[in-house]
C-alpha cells in the first residue's frame, strides 16, 4: 500500500505541476528558467522563445508585443504539449544564453521537438506576425500523395523527402513525421498509404516494410535518388540522415535568408547566375562537392540569382550580360574570380581561396600583383570605375555590399560585432 499510496502521490504532484504550467495566473509569454526550460522544451511540440535583456530597448519594445501574441496563441491552441511562446531573461539566466548561442537582443529562436531549428524568426515583430508564424509552423509537415504518377510532376528544383507506409498509425510514419517537422524548411516531404503504394513492393507481400527515400534537385544538381537503409524507428539516425540530404554545401542566398547567412559570419563565395541558367548551377555545384569539401567549415557557397542581386554586380563593375561569375566577399571587400571557365581548371578556385586565406587578394588590391608562378592565379583586378583588366597598380578593392544585410543596431542591441 505503501508503494501504491507513493506512486499516487508522485502522479498528483506531476498533474498538479503540467496543471499549474499550463493554466498560468499570469497572462503573457510563460517566463523560462533553469527550472522549468528543460521540461518545456522536451514536453512541447513547438516552443517560440524570446531571449532579452531588461536594459536592452529593443527587448522593452518587442515585450508588450510579444506578450499579447502569446496570449492570442494560447487561445487558438489550448491544448497542453503543442506550443508554448516563453522568454528567457538573459542577465538571469546566463547558462541558457550561452547554451543558445546569444549574441543579440532580442532574440527569437524557435525549438521543434526539444531540437533548436537552425533558423531564428527574422520577421515583423507584430501580434499578426507572430501568431501567423504559429500557426505556420504547426501546419503538417508532410503533403499526401493518391497516385504514384503524382510523384513525377514535383518541382525538381525542390529537394524531396518520400514516405511510403502502409498506415499512418505505424511508428515509422510518426518518426518520419517528427524529422518532416525539424526539417520542412529544407526539404519538401510527401507521403503515400495501403494500395497507393502497393507496387514499391514485390507481388503478394503481407507485411510491407515503409520505404523512405531522398529525390534531389535534378533541376539544378548531378545528385540520384538515395533509399534510406537504417533504423526507421530511430528519430535521431533518420533525422541526421535526412539533414545531411536537404542541408545542401551549396545554399541559394535571398533576401529572407541573406541575414541569417551573414550572421554565420563565414566569407562567401557566390555564383551569380542568370534566372534559367541551371547548368552553370549544377557545374558550380559539382566542383564545389568534389574539390572544395573540406573548406566547408571556412566559407559560405552559394548562388544567386544576379537578376535579383544586380546591385552586387554593378558593385563589381558588372550586369547581367556577363553572367555567370564568381566572386568572394569577404564582408570588407568583394573579390572577382578571373573568369567563370576557369572554375573547371583543376585547383583553380581552390588557389582563389587560398589567396583569401593568405592575404594575397587583398594586399594584391592596395599593392598591384605579386610574383605569380605555377600554383596561383592571376585575380582580375576591378577598379573604381568599373574597368577590368590585366596586371597593373592595385587600387581600392570594391567594398563589401552582403554585410549591409547582416543583423542591424536598428533592429538588435549588438553584443559584439557580427561581422
Amino acid at each position: 500500500m505503501n508503494v501504491l499510496s507513493s506512486a499516487k502521490s508522485a502522479i498528483f504532484s506531476y498533474l498538479m505541476v503540467v496543471y499549474l504550467f499550463y493554466n498560468p495566473t499570469d497572462s503573457g509569454a510563460v517566463q523560462l528558467n533553469s527550472e522549468n526550460l528543460d521540461m518545456t522544451l522536451a514536453s512541447n511540440e513547438l516552443v517560440f522563445i524570446n531571449f532579452y535583456a531588461e536594459w536592452c530597448r529593443f527587448s522593452n519594445i518587442l515585450q508588450p508585443i510579444f506578450d499579447e501574441a502569446a496570449d492570442k496563441v494560447r487561445e487558438a491552441f489550448p491544448e497542453a504539449g503543442r506550443v508554448v511562446m516563453g522568454k528567457v531573461d538573459c542577465d538571469k539566466e546566463s547558462s541558457a544564453a550561452s547554451r543558445f548561442h546569444i549574441s543579440k537582443y532580442p532574440t527569437l529562436k524557435v525549438i521543434r521537438n526539444g531540437q533548436p531549428t537552425k533558423r531564428e524568426y527574422r520577421g515583423a515583430r507584430t501580434v499578426e506576425a507572430f501568431a501567423d508564424f504559429i500557426k505556420k509552423q504547426l501546419e503538417d509537415p508532410i503533403k499526401e500523395f493518391f497516385n504514384l504518377k503524382d510523384l513525377e510532376v514535383l518541382d525538381t528544383k525542390k529537394r524531396i523527402v518520400v514516405g511510403y507506409f502502409d498506415r499512418r498509425d505505424m511508428v515509422e510514419y510518426n518518426t518520419f513525421r517528427r524529422v518532416a517537422t525539424n526539417l520542412k524548411e529544407d526539404c519538401v516531404f510527401y507521403a503515400g498509404f495501403g494500395d497507393v503504394v502497393t507496387a514499391m513492393h514485390p507481388p503478394g507481400t503481407v507485411s510491407r516494410h515503409p520505404i523512405i527515400v531522398f529525390r534531389p534537385d535534378v533541376a539544378v544538381s548531378d545528385a540520384n535518388d538515395e533509399t534510406f537503409t537504417g533504423n526507421q524507428n530511430n528519430f535521431d539516425e533518420l533525422n541526421i540522415w535526412v539533414q545531411q540530404k536537404c542541408v545542401p554545401l551549396v545554399r541559394e542566398i535571398t533576401f529572407e535568408n541573406a541575414e541569417e547567412l551573414t550572421e554565420e559570419g563565414l566569407p562567401f563565395l557566390i555564383l551569380f547566375h542568370g534566372p534559367d541558367d541551371h547548368q552553370s548551377i549544377k557545374d558550380y555545384k559539382t566542383i564545389i562537392e568534389t574539390q572544395l569539401i573540406t573548406e566547408k567549415q571556412n566559407i559560405n557557397f552559394l548562388t544567386a540569382d544576379g537578376k535579383r542581386f544586380a546591385h552586387p554586380l554593378h558593385h563589381l563593375g558588372k550586369s547581367q550580360s556577363d553572367l555567370p561569375l564568381i566572386a568572394i566577399d569577404s564582408f570588407r571587400h568583394m573579390y572577382l574570380f578571373p573568369s567563370f571557365k576557369d572554375m573547371f581548371v583543376p585547383g583553380k578556385l581552390k588557389q582563389f581561396l587560398n589567396d583569401l586565406y593568405s592575404g594575397k587578394l587583398h594586399r594584391e588590391f592596395h599593392y598591384g600583383p605579386e610574383k605569380s608562378d605555377d600554383n596561383t592565379i592571376e585575380v582580375m583586378v576591378v577598379s573604381n570605375n568599373g574597368q577590368d583588366g590585366g596586371p597593373r597598380k592595385g587600387t581600392t578593392p570594391p567594398e563589401s555590399t552582403f554585410k549591409n544585410l547582416a543583423p542591424s543596431n536598428k533592429r538588435y542591441t549588438l553584443l559584439k560585432d557580427e561581422l
